[in-house]
């Protein structure tokens, strides 16, 4: 599958959480044309490629405010 999505796409697609701009798994995915499933199996099978302040799992505080703010993520 080929996906073009636009850098304007990108950027609001990225989201200011504990300070740091982040997106979320799903939107990677969809961008690097993966299942999230696996983009998430990656993550863990080589843990030691991504740098603790290139992930972190959100809150479910911040969960529920980030889906708040964001129609387009209520299905998560």
């Amino acid at each position: 599958m080929d996906l073009n999505i636009s850098s304007i796409e990108i950027e609001n697609r990225i989201f200011s959480i504990r300070g740091n701009q982040v997106m979320i798994d799903n939107d990677l995915a969809e961008i690097y044309c993966v299942e999230t499933k696996r983009l998430n199996e990656q993550v863990r099978r080589n843990i030691d490629r991504f740098p603790e302040n290139y992930r972190f799992q959100l809150s479910n505080n911040e969960k529920t405010e980030l889906v708040a703010n964001c129609d387009r993520l209520k299905k998560h």
